[in-house]
């Protein structure tokens, strides 16, 4: 009988008592560590982007008001009005961004849902504080069709 070398493996590790790490991961926790610390929360792209677009169109707004429920990316002030800019991955949209990680799956879905969660208090908050929210996600902002129109028709609604 032929035995791959995962079945050998695998079995000394049973017969010495040693704790398999996953083996999902192709890089080492320190490497993982340092690209996971580049991820922002702040001025990502997708933000950047709706920013020059509203400013192109004339609008001036505040970035990240810490006196609001989650800290909004763009705030108009003036208009009550206020743009969230998601992350399809990190704020579990449904498009295809948004994928599900192959390893260590059950913090992921933890921490998606929990994500979910605050983003809909957040927004709950908001709306009863009087400020009217536009959602954009970060597809949407790669796509760029009818992206201008969308904002224009939201601040030009009452």
């Amino acid at each position: 009988m032929r035995y791959t070398y995962v079945e050998i493996f695998l079995s000394l590790a049973y017969e010495h008592n040693t704790v398999l790490l996953s083996m999902t991961d192709t890089i080492s926790p320190e490497k993982r560590s340092a690209l996971m610390s580049r991820i922002r929360s702040t001025n990502t792209k997708p933000e950047m982007t709706v920013r020059s677009l509203l400013h192109r169109l004339g609008y001036r707004f505040r970035l990240h008001r810490r006196d609001l429920p989650g800290r909004p990316d763009i705030v108009l002030p003036r208009h009550m009005k206020i743009i969230l800019v998601h992350g399809c991955f990190w704020h579990g949209h449904g498009c295809r961004l948004a994928s599900k990680p192959k390893s260590n799956g059950e913090y992921w879905s933890t921490k998606i849902m929990s994500n979910k969660t605050r983003d809909v208090k957040n927004l709950a908050a908001l709306e009863a504080a009087g400020w009217r929210v536009l959602e954009i996600w970060e597809c949407e902002v790669r796509r760029g069709e009818g992206m201008e129109e969308r904002i224009l028709a939201f601040m030009q609604a009452p």
